[in-house]
């Protein structure tokens, strides 16, 4: 017997266990679940208290699965800001963009490279413009993406002689969406400011919206110098870093402030302040987001290869969005030759739906496997659903609005298959080793069918369509 005497609970039986048997029970029975006695507990940190009225500081919801939705988000109030159909900032999801890795002045590569990032989820594409053969490319790839269907704003990517581009090319000021200029490299002292004075008034003179862009590898010399000086004279002085990141944030402000002296609206602009350390980089952006309203784009840059820059660029954002700070984000991953540069739309997805920040695409729940499951078939089975959302999904998408938030689980053996499935939206309990040669499936916490035999992953996945069709209603815009 545990708090209050008219609630027996199996001596196993933990709080978090509990509470998930409270869940089912009053999801079947359409009611709140009701006992003699109170009982007092905690789930997940989340205090909760169980009497004969029922469960009190605890929001009901007849499609609750598990205890995902007990997340909290608070994002951080800015002003918004239109990048095309985009809004950056205010109350707008938070946005997700890449970059190609083209050759500008080629327009049919960078084209269709634009247009797969696109397709693999990206919001908008940011394109580097160093050349004047790389600016008067830039009609023709918009061009090409329209003449594709793809219509996705266009992000320029200046350093060093922006200035002279969108003066020499408006073509290319007029055809791209928002100008990313790095103060840092725009020239020095009164040059600086006026190629910067520049570039804002091509910005205000075509309505673009501008990142103002500072980066450590890039950071204004005279400045850092200048704070460096200063600290000298300070009776506690500060460390290089702090140092580095005031004037980091600095920049920024200082930069944002001379853009709408120079003309550009308030509301055209967005900072970020992008560094390679995730310590640096949460701090920086901690400090960045205390000081303006600017809507802030996320990103830890040269994030690195592989495993190394997606884990680093997790760890980094995770925790600012968390906070509530940052309103687009880009996951800057080092490809290897040849690969999907959409790996890192993809990345920048799942961080956010693993926050529950947004949903991109249904969600697969497998189990790591063990001693229990020397069998490689619930493996390969979520590898086969995973690969079938992903080739489905933009058909999905167009048809089935709410698609994106479906949870499903793919389990391998008996310890956790039924709960996992039972929890999930839909899911699938494989034997284990020793286990009878049979697969319950789930839908919405009750069992559905038992699949055998060979022909389980292709079964489970014809039944896993014929749950979207029903559950989710066709879109009167994909029947037009």
């Amino acid at each position: 017997m545990r708090s209050g005497e008219g609630l027996a609970l199996p001596a196993a039986e933990s709080n978090r266990e509990l509470f998930h048997r409270l869940i089912i029970t009053g999801r079947r029975q359409k009611q709140p679940h009701t006992v003699r006695s109170p009982a007092i507990g905690i789930a997940g940190g989340f205090k909760w208290q169980l009497d004969r009225r029922g469960i009190h500081g605890l929001q009901f919801q007849s499609e609750m699965r598990g205890l995902h939705q007990m997340a909290i988000y608070r994002r951080r109030k800015t002003i918004g800001v239109k990048v095309e159909s985009v809004l950056i900032g205010s109350d707008a999801p938070i946005a997700v963009q890449s970059m190609t890795n083209t050759n500008t002045s080629d327009a049919v590569a960078t084209a269709n490279q634009a247009a797969a990032l696109a397709a693999a989820g990206s919001e908008l594409v940011r394109i580097t413009v160093n050349s004047p053969e790389a600016a008067q490319a830039v009609p023709e790839i918009a061009g090409r993406l329209a003449d594709q269907g793809v219509h996705v704003p266009l992000i320029g990517d200046f350093h060093f002689n922006g200035h002279i581009l969108l003066s020499k090319y408006p073509e290319c000021a007029r055809t791209l969406a928002k100008y990313r200029i790095n103060p840092g490299n725009v020239g020095v002292g009164k040059r600086r400011d006026e190629n910067f004075r520049k570039m804002i008034e091509a910005a205000a003179e075509n309505g673009k919206a501008v990142r103002i862009g500072v980066n450590w590898g890039s950071l204004d010399r005279m400045l850092l110098a200048q704070l460096m000086d200063e600290n000298t004279k300070r009776p506690d002085p500060l460390t290089v870093r702090e140092v580095m990141l005031e004037a980091m944030k600095r920049s920024a402000l200082e930069s944002a402030r001379m853009a709408e002296e120079f003309g550009l609206a308030h509301n055209r602009i967005i900072l970020s302040a992008k560094l390679s350390g995730v310590q640096d980089l949460i701090d920086v952006y901690r400090s960045l987001a205390a000081k303006c309203e600017y809507p802030l784009h996320l990103g830890l840059t040269e994030a690195g290869i592989g495993t190394k820059g997606i884990i680093a660029s997790t760890a980094a954002m995770a925790i600012l969005l968390q906070e509530g700070i940052g309103d687009t984000i880009r996951v800057s991953l080092t490809p290897s030759p040849n690969s999907d540069r959409g790996e890192e739309v993809r990345v920048a997805q799942q961080i956010l739906q693993s926050l529950e920040i947004r949903s991109f695409a249904p969600q697969v729940s497998a189990c790591p496997g063990c001693g229990r499951t020397t069998s490689t078939l619930f493996q390969e089975m979520a590898d086969q659903i995973e690969k079938h959302i992903r080739k489905q999904m933009p058909r999905w998408k167009g048809k089935y609005p709410g698609v994106e938030e479906l949870k499903i689980a793919v389990m391998g053996c008996v310890v956790n298959g039924p709960g996992e499935s039972k929890h999930a939206n839909i899911g699938i309990s494989l034997p284990g080793d020793g286990e009878a040669p049979k697969a319950p499936v789930y839908a919405d916490g009750h069992l559905l069918t038992t699949l055998r035999g060979s022909t389980i992953v292709s079964d489970f996945v014809s039944i896993l369509d014929k749950y979207i069709e029903s559950h989710y209603p066709v879109s009167p815009e994909s029947s037009k």
